[in-house]
């Protein structure tokens, strides 16, 4: 689960973070407000679920009121990677001497937590993984002993980090592994942990999300929970019961077991493919189930062709093909639809389905993914 940037900043308070003074607006007469009440300079932030808001025009330095109305007027209700914005942070605005990274995720091939900072953190930390990967310190993380003073003594040397904030770094790192493993949280990072003096630091941004399997430790974090903020596709797949995640291609996928589905994705790939999303169906395929999982991918603009892969174990094949032939009944089938089953009672199935000139089917996975890329317009 992801939160905003002031939930996070909330959070990591706790753990003894100093941050900049702020409040949160849903209008430009509140942000106004907020900022005659902070005096000076502040800076006006959408609060958003996607990074880039610098770059998109969400984050606006101002001064005063009038100003901190006129950049909320522009940056509520404006589009950042398809996120609407509804409420922007409005808080002092620092003079930063320089910009650090600290944060902390999971490593997963590695099984471990990982520690990573950089005495290059801002806006542009993303470009410096991929340019330069040595200019961020990495250190694993041993689970028996959690993060050791040394290891963080270890990481700000190596990072280049200004020798006088390194001290006080120390403490921001302790503070943010704490938060890390209390809050199960998948990622934690502050970035810029800005320097603003002779070895003072502020935690200018905070970025924190929690696992969806700890969700359950953490009854207080259902405050958090805004479908409004996520993908409008996820929240409606979600709302109809649906393992659906949205990943931007253009051949949607369903098929029943997360392994399955995953295994599709990889040979849609393969075929020169891009994978519009993931959607995992469960055990069954009866009608009402395929035409809400066809309708939810559908919705994605993007689509130019689905490739539907079932594996019949408990359900047989031909009861598969008989609900994807009603679920379809009623839908506008604008793009191609591939089909491959195996399992149990699969060739009856592929029978079935070999009567409806709509429907395409493919005897493999790897058949059914070249098919489905070929019609939609992708590989040759």
């Amino acid at each position: 689960m992801k939160i905003h940037e002031y939930q996070a900043k909330q959070l990591l308070a706790r753990y003894g973070v100093p941050t900049p003074a702020g409040e949160v607006a849903a209008s430009p007469e509140a942000a106004a407000q907020i900022a005659e009440r902070l005096g000076g300079r502040v800076v006006v932030k959408a609060q958003v679920h996607a990074g880039g808001r610098g770059k998109a025009g969400g984050v606006k330095v101002v001064n005063g009121p009038a100003e901190a109305r006129q950049a909320a007027g522009q940056i509520l209700g404006m589009q950042i990677k398809g996120l609407t914005v509804e409420k922007v942070l409005v808080e002092q605005a620092v003079t930063m001497q320089a910009e650090y990274y600290l944060g902390i995720t999971l490593d997963r091939d590695a099984q471990r937590n990982v520690l990573m900072v950089s005495a290059m953190g801002g806006i542009d930390i993303e470009e410096v993984a991929a340019s330069d990967p040595e200019k961020i310190v990495r250190i694993h993380i041993y689970p028996p002993l959690g993060l050791t003073d040394f290891q963080i003594k270890q990481a700000l040397f190596e990072s280049g980090i200004e020798r006088s904030a390194i001290s006080e770094a120390m403490k921001f790192l302790r503070a943010l592994y704490d938060a890390y493993i209390q809050l199960d949280c998948s990622l934690a990072e502050i970035n810029p942990l800005a320097l603003i003096g002779e070895g003072k630091l502020i935690a200018a941004d905070a970025k924190i999300n929690i696992d969806d399997n700890a969700l359950f430790r953490h009854p207080e974090f259902d405050i958090y929970k805004e479908e409004s903020e996520e993908d409008p596709i996820e929240a409606e797949a979600h709302r109809r019961g649906l393992q659906y995640v949205r990943l931007g291609g253009d051949i949607g996928i369903i098929g029943n077991g997360a392994g399955l589905v995953m295994g599709t994705l990889d040979e849609v790939k393969a075929a020169g493919g891009a994978p519009a999303n993931f959607l995992d169906i469960g055990g069954g395929a009866k009608a009402d189930l395929v035409r809400n999982a066809l309708e939810v991918v559908l919705s994605d603009p993007n689509v130019k062709g689905v490739l539907f892969n079932v594996f019949g174990g408990i359900t047989r094949g031909d009861e598969v093909a008989r609900g994807i032939i009603e679920g379809t009944r009623t839908i506008d089938l604008r793009v191609p639809l591939v089909i491959r089953l195996s399992g149990t009672n699969a060739d009856e199935g592929m029978a079935l389905l070999r009567e409806h000139p709509n429907l395409q089917t493919a005897a493999t996975m790897q058949a059914a993914a070249r098919k489905v890329v070929q019609l939609a317009g992708g590989a040759p």
